[in-house]
């Protein structure tokens, strides 16, 4: 059991690209019900979270003169 605490030393992850280039992939997956599931809601939680910051705003009240 020598090696059991060892990790594989490779090249580090080119970072920031990679990461979006896998949610990219992530997103676009058709064939996996559970990523488009997970996908769909965290856009509806988006648009719900979007819809009531945006709804404390009254356009038709009178604006203050400055």
């Amino acid at each position: 059991m020598s090696g059991a605490g060892k990790k594989a030393v490779g090249p580090p992850s080119a970072g920031v690209g990679e990461w979006i280039s896998t949610a990219c992939r992530f997103v676009t997956d058709r064939n996996d019900f559970r990523r488009n599931l997970l996908v769909n809601l965290g856009l509806f939680a988006a648009g719900v979270w979007v819809a009531r910051n945006l709804s404390d705003f009254d356009l038709m009240s009178p604006q203050p003169i400055t």
